[in-house]
């Protein structure tokens, strides 16, 4: 039965739509859908999720989207379900297709806004399940500042073969053994036939795991709501919870911009480090801060990467997957044992209407389980993604260091201007032992779009190349890449950074411990270098990669397209 929590409508945008004569055409669309008066003038509540057949991230979302409605409904709210775009990485990857990728997070980001602003709704409930449409729903949350609630779709199981666990990446690496004479056809085809055996998100620490536990830290998603698999029945009742909770904060008008401050953005940050986790947090927690007014930059969130213990063994660093995080005691697990350690702020409010602190009073951490460990052993003492700055990357650049062995590289260079043509270079071992391969021209602006590089990537370590090579670019990297591979590269080429000045040969001196990237030139010869060089034509000439190239700014700052919350004259929650 509807709650019966009253809603003062006056104070709602919905009342835009719903209240008064002059709306009566507005409500005869209501009532073409069959909700009845009450329904109408209840808040209306918008559920949007990242649903299509695009692959595996996004097929559970749509169930799990009629769960929250359950709950809005219990609530005493109406839903009102729409669907956005995802671009799913694993099918984008290795192509043009790719370009597509960071982009989709603003065009998610954007139409969320859209259909939120267009039919003046007054809640949000979002669920996502791929890469970039994680943080695209929460930059919609903090732009709109509607109370939300975020939902993750969950993840894949693991695959099994030859008796242990995979993962995609298996499955990109063993390309690179395909090309290297190590891995069979056949045997290639068995793996692609089980590496992927469910509905859900890539099952290690890759980018949309790593966002789905932001999700949580940062206080935008219920606890425990990030752990379970996809195909797991229990999703239904965290979505169930999930459109509860969205009503319990309307009421209260909690909203997103007092849940999401700064203190938050430094607990997310601790803990994509304490997971080892993507790089593409070094993106997106600026651009999720942006939407707020938070400065946050790169670099800001490098400081904590650096001081945060490494404590959860996740692919693909480590050994283990998200379903077996979750059996360990999930994300509030982790959380406790970096909020009794000191690594925490447990004083920031969340989707519950209670703080972090009061949400893990009753969390014990489990001795009984090898995935996560506590604060007073970790895996290494500092996080397992680390900022680097220097001659080739004065705004900064990220490396994951979560698995590596050695944490300094030297080597000369191998200049790309694509990453086909890295990629092609690669597949026909083309380069050397102690080679640094630079991939430019790759970055948000150049690309356009930012490409990832997990296909090289994979290659090289499907090569058994994977520590014997680093690889530099200003584009990225997916969230399962592993090796010495340093992304985000500062300016970019196209904007005339050091990286598109250089040239094969030059030495490149990488030290993820003293969290340097520099090319050994000195500035004379880096400034007369600079003099000759020239922009590069657009790729594109119309459209939205166009468009993303005109807009986007540096990654430096999470690549975003528009000025921000400093900037705006109104927030639409209270149009």
């Amino acid at each position: 039965m509807p709650s019966s929590r009253r809603f003062d409508k006056s104070r709602l945008p919905s009342r835009h739509v719903t209240e008064g004569p002059a709306r009566a055409p507005h409500r005869s669309y209501y009532h073409a859908m069959g909700l009845t008066e009450e329904e109408i003038h209840q808040p209306l509540v918008g559920v949007a999720s990242c649903w299509n057949e695009a692959a595996p991230c996004n097929i559970a979302l749509m169930r799990q989207a009629q769960a929250a409605k359950r709950g809005v409904k219990e609530g005493g709210g109406t839903p009102r379900e729409f669907c956005t775009i995802t671009v799913t990485d694993g099918i984008a990857m290795g192509h043009e297709g790719m370009k597509s990728s960071l982009v989709s997070r603003d065009v998610i980001a954007d139409s969320v806004e859209l259909t939120m602003r267009g039919h003046c709704y007054d809640a949000l409930v979002g669920l996502a399940g791929c890469d970039k449409s994680l943080p695209g729903m929460m930059m919609a949350m903090l732009r709109l500042n509607v109370p939300s609630v975020f939902m993750y779709g969950g993840s894949i199981l693991p695959g099994r073969y030859k008796d242990r666990d995979v993962t995609v990446l298996d499955l990109f690496e063993a390309v690179g053994g395909h090309a290297a004479g190590t891995v069979s056809e056949e045997e290639l085809h068995e793996l692609e036939c089980v590496a992927c055996p469910s509905a859900g998100a890539c099952g290690g620490q890759f980018t949309a795991n790593t966002m789905a536990c932001v999700s949580e830290a940062i206080g935008l998603a219920l606890p425990y709501s990030a752990g379970a698999p996809a195909p797991y029945e229990e999703r239904d009742v965290y979505a169930v919870r999930s459109g509860e909770a969205v009503m319990a904060l309307l009421e209260r008008n909690i909203r997103p911009r007092d849940i999401v401050t700064r203190k938050a953005l430094e607990n997310a940050a601790v803990v994509v480090a304490a997971t080892g986790g993507s790089t593409n947090a070094g993106l997106h927690l600026p651009a999720i801060a942006h939407e707020a007014g938070i400065e946050f930059d790169l670099m800001e969130v490098a400081k904590i990467f650096r001081k945060t213990p490494y404590l959860a063994d996740l692919k693909p660093g480590g050994r283990f997957v998200a379903k077996d995080m979750f059996e360990a005691g999930g994300v509030p697990a982790l959380l406790r044992t970096l909020l009794d350690g000191g690594f925490l702020h447990g004083d920031c409010m969340t989707v519950t209407g209670k703080t972090l602190a009061e949400n893990l009073a009753d969390v014990r951490f489990r001795s009984d389980q090898e995935v996560i460990r506590p604060v007073s052993n970790p895996l290494s003492p500092t996080g397992g993604v680390v900022g680097l700055t220097g001659t080739l990357a004065p705004d900064g650049a990220i490396v994951k260091v979560a698995g590596l062995k050695k944490l300094q590289f030297r080597g000369p260079a191998r200049v790309f201007d694509c990453e086909e043509d890295c990629f092609r270079a690669v597949e026909r071992r083309d380069y050397k032992e102690g080679d640094v391969l630079v991939i430019r021209w790759e970055g948000p602006r150049g690309g356009p779009g930012m490409r990832e590089m997990l296909s090289t990537t994979s290659a090289i370590y499907g090569q058994g190349m994977g520590d014997k090579v680093a690889l530099v670019t200003d584009g990225r990297f997916s969230g399962a890449t592993r090796g010495f591979c340093i992304g985000h590269v500062g300016p970019e080429a196209a904007v005339g950074g050091p990286i598109g000045l250089l040239r094969d040969g030059d030495i490149i001196r990488i030290d993820a411990e003293a969290g340097r990237l520099d090319v050994e030139l000195s500035p004379a010869e880096l400034a007369e270098r600079a003099k000759a060089w020239k922009p590069r034509p657009a790729a594109f000439g119309s459209g939205t990669l166009w468009k993303y190239a005109q807009l986007v700014g540096p990654a430096s700052k999470g690549a975003v397209t528009h000025p921000g919350a400093r900037e705006e004259v109104r927030t639409y929650a209270d149009i």
